[in-house]
């Protein structure tokens, strides 16, 4: 078995599919409960919008971060 490095795993199709997914739902949730009232509202500045798409990113990050972890955790096990 090969050895993989931390940037292909998170590259994987796999990997950066399921990411997507959770970012999107739990990146929604978070920017409406964040953004609501202001979009809403339509009070929205670019600086908010930059801000509220950003917030898609740290749940993105977090799913690949822990499917890379996970997917080296089993690796590693399996040569043992």
């Amino acid at each position: 078995m090969t050895t993989k490095s931390a940037w292909q795993i998170a590259t994987a199709p796999s990997v950066a599919k399921r990411a997507l997914k959770i970012a999107l739902i739990v990146g929604t949730i978070i920017a409406l409960i964040n953004y609501g009232d202001r979009i809403l509202a339509g009070e929205m500045d670019t600086v908010s919008w930059l801000k509220s798409m950003l917030t898609f990113l740290v749940p993105y990050c977090v799913s690949t971060y822990s499917s890379v972890m996970a997917v080296r955790d089993n690796m590693q096990r399996l040569k043992e």
